[in-house]
């Protein structure tokens, strides 16, 4: 038993090593593999909760905590969309020269908020690596279950889930891995 923690202790040393020139940089950028084990049921400090993926140029992020990668930068500050014009724009994208983005699930998009931050936000993780984030509404996949012309906005001004109507205008942030949920 020792012999074998011993050696796993030297494998997670030479990772470390490998991808990185101290512990902290280890834990928020490496050029890949990347095998994360997302489990909803963890929280992960946001110092190490996030990675930034230097092998797809540094434009996106891997969230360790569920498994999800988003675009660094958001479409915020550039181009507001209705909800079917974020559905196609995600499905058109091309991140770190990798095509797959959608729209995210209300849950997943909410998983990114912190609520702890005040207005007017963002609300993300106090040490995110995300940039150009509007305190603003985000379009998530998720339509409304009784409105069938509304879907459902995160607002990272102050973390609430609210309701938009699907040709109002709102911003993007795709995502890429997950199952989701809404037929894109």
């Amino acid at each position: 038993m020792r012999q074998k923690l011993s050696y796993t202790a030297g494998v997670i040393v030479l990772v470390m090593v490998a991808f990185a020139t101290s512990p902290a940089e280890a834990q928020t950028t490496a050029p890949g593999p990347y095998y994360p084990t997302p489990s909803w049921d963890q929280k992960i400090p946001a110092a190490t909760r996030f990675i930034v993926l230097s092998n797809w140029g540094g434009a996106a992020v891997l969230d360790r905590e569920t498994g999800l990668v988003w675009e660094k930068s958001p479409s915020a500050g550039t181009t507001h969309f209705s909800w079917f014009s974020a559905l196609g724009y995600c499905g058109a994208l091309s991140v770190g020269n990798r095509m797959g983005w959608r729209l995210p699930t209300l849950q997943e998009l909410a998983s990114l908020v912190d609520p702890s931050v005040p207005s007017p936000g963002p609300a993300l993780p106090n040490g995110h690596p995300f940039r150009n984030v509007e305190s603003a509404g985000y379009w998530s996949a998720t339509t409304h279950a009784e409105v069938a012309e509304a879907a459902r906005v995160v607002s990272f001004y102050d973390g609430s889930v609210v309701n938009g109507t699907k040709d109002g205008l709102g911003y993007a942030w795709c995502v890429r891995g997950g199952r989701g949920a809404d037929a894109q």
